[in-house]
């Protein structure tokens, strides 16, 4: 039961980076300037290591990877996302607002993920350390997008 409790957060953790991946490829889409456009393949970079990792871990006890996968949450922030920067004639403010939404979603899930007491030490400890990793990119995007509104 623990084990099936585990693949579970994995990989819901699994599908949240894998809409990580999708928004920042979107995002670099939409970006028309290229600082933002390098910033966002880092992003998607960064989940899909942590992804690798993910995959590695539920491959590790067991488990099937939900390899390609998103989340029904993560569809609907890809959606919101090309609504946003549609309203916003994809202005840096508006997609740095919807990455910042998105990032936002990751610590959530991140930290639902922190409160399941099945958990081993283990795993807990590096689902702390992808948070901590991703709420230093939650923090940049949001530095970002605080710039882009005063320069308005």
């Amino acid at each position: 039961m623990k084990n099936e409790k585990a693949l579970e957060v994995l990989n819901d953790l699994l599908r949240i980076n894998n809409d990580r991946v999708e928004g920042y490829v979107k995002a670099s889409e939409e970006s028309k300037e290229r600082d933002l456009k390098s910033l966002f393949r880092d992003k998607a970079d960064e989940s899909r290591n942590i992804a690798m990792t993910l995959t590695q871990e539920i491959t590790k006890i067991g488990g099937e990877p939900a390899v390609g996968d998103t989340t029904t949450s993560g569809k609907i922030y890809r959606v919101w996302m090309a609504v946003k920067a549609t309203f916003n004639g994809k202005d840096r403010e508006g997609i740095l607002e919807a990455c910042e939404y998105g990032e936002d979603a990751a610590q959530s899930a991140y930290k639902t993920a922190l409160g399941d007491e099945d958990l081993s030490s283990e795993l807990r400890e590096l689902i702390t350390e992808q948070k901590s990793k991703l709420m230093v990119s939650h923090d940049e995007i949001k530095s970002k997008r605080d710039e882009a509104k005063i320069s308005l």
